[in-house]
């Protein structure tokens, strides 16, 4: 052999130093909330991309948060209203024709991105479609939707018990709410059935998470009695939020007198905003308030301070008190900065959530529908106290995050070699 060919290497050679081929992920959030779309787009934009193809479908309306990196698809998916509206009426949040055609969508995004898994969140016709398909499917959920623990649902804000008085408005709901969930979850068995899959029993805990693997987006310390499997793990706090500067006024909030970070995020009962501001700065509070576009207040540039969006993880570290919706994104910036959290709750998933934040002593859950000056003002009394300020440090002392796009990929590979 010359010289000249072993300096050459040969074809085959050159074949098997080429790089191999990246692992082609889809990414689907389902947009029924900004926490649905927030979740992929943080985990599209942590999947590293020297061993990952990643593709993300969102709805229009979040698009323009996607990474630059990261092939974007678009998604018909219910708007935020309409899902509200939903909730508000006690109606399954998605009719079984509406899952049908999410189906079809389904596939044909698979088949676009020719996708080797997919992962969605709160797209529960995955559970057909992605068997359809045969691929894996991970599903990002919500530990207290979790199947194996029992579920103790809780009365959400609900048109038809306006005006009800409230003992029995909850006689009525723990009456109906057997039933009202099995009615939640009939529309996906349905689709499973025409599909020739298997249902779920109407279990609205299975109807919300349904997958090959179950990722949940929470801190453990929650949620103590949700046992982990190599299918059902915690993938942990998946912290985004929306880019912004933050505000011209940010170097200006006042040292001499308690602050309070204000949002109800994109969920909340925005009609609050203006009373919750009021009572916060008659209790000597500055307040930082993030509207996210849904209520129009303006500041004062001495306890009031005002933006559409804020960075939410450093308003958490500037306030003492965080007044939130009570949904997962926002208390757990909170908790993560071990600040205790207020969550004025309007839905079921708010509510069970601030239920396992109570539970730890580090926050205190209001209805919205309910919530009164006095009651609020006991609220925050109490959450300023010793006892609330050291729960919510211990338990962001205690926390070891792991990295949720490093736990989602061993997740998948672990699936793909199953």
């Amino acid at each position: 052999m010359s010289p000249e060919s072993r300096a050459r290497p040969s074809a085959s050679g050159r074949r098997r130093a080429a790089a191999p081929e990246r692992l082609r992920i889809l990414l689907i959030g389902e947009g029924a909330t900004l926490a649905h779309a927030a979740r992929p787009l943080a985990l599209a934009a942590g999947l590293p991309k020297d061993r990952c193809q990643v593709s993300l479908a969102l709805p229009e309306r979040y698009q323009r948060w996607a990474p630059a990196d990261v092939e974007m698809l678009p998604l018909q998916a219910q708007s935020p209203e309409v899902f509200a509206e939903r909730l508000r009426r006690a109606r399954p949040l998605y009719s079984q024709a509406r899952l049908e055609a999410y189906f079809e969508e389904d596939l044909a995004l698979i088949q676009a991105s020719r996708a080797q898994a997919v992962v969605g969140d709160f797209r529960l016709s995955l559970a057909a479609s992605a068997r359809k398909a045969a691929i894996p499917y991970v599903s990002i959920s919500n530990a207290y939707w979790s199947p194996d623990r029992p579920l103790r649902p809780l009365r959400p804000v609900l048109d038809r018990f306006a005006g009800w008085p409230a003992p029995l408005a909850e006689l009525a709901f723990r009456l109906l709410a057997p039933a009202v969930l099995r009615w939640h979850a009939e529309p996906l068995d349905r689709l499973l059935q025409d599909h020739g899959l298997e249902p779920l029993g109407r279990d609205i805990r299975r109807a919300f998470t349904e997958a090959d693997a179950i990722l949940y987006a929470d801190l453990p310390a929650l949620f103590p009695d949700v046992p982990e499997t190599p299918r059902h793990r915690f993938l942990g706090p998946v912290i985004w939020e929306p880019p912004s500067e933050r505000p011209a006024w940010w170097g200006r909030l006042p040292e001499d007198k308690p602050l309070a970070y204000l949002t109800l995020g994109s969920s909340g009962e925005a009609r609050l905003i203006g009373d919750l501001t009021a009572w916060l700065k008659g209790m000597g509070y500055a307040v930082i308030l993030a509207t996210a576009g849904r209520a129009e207040l303006h500041g004062d540039d001495e306890s009031v301070y005002v933006a559409d969006f804020v960075p939410g993880y450093a308003a958490c570290e500037r306030a003492d008190l965080v007044v939130c919706n009570g949904g997962s994104p926002t208390t757990t910036q909170a908790l993560l900065k071990g600040r205790p959290v207020l969550g004025i709750c309007s839905n079921m998933d708010q509510m069970l959530n601030m239920r396992a934040v109570q539970s730890l002593k580090a926050g205190f859950g209001l209805r919205a529908d309910a919530v009164s000056r006095r009651a609020f003002e006991a609220a925050v009394n109490k959450l300023s106290g010793f006892r609330a300020m050291k729960a919510a440090a211990n338990l962001a002392s205690g926390v070891e995050l792991a990295d949720p796009a490093e736990v989602l990929l061993n997740t998948i590979q672990a699936l793909l070699k199953a």
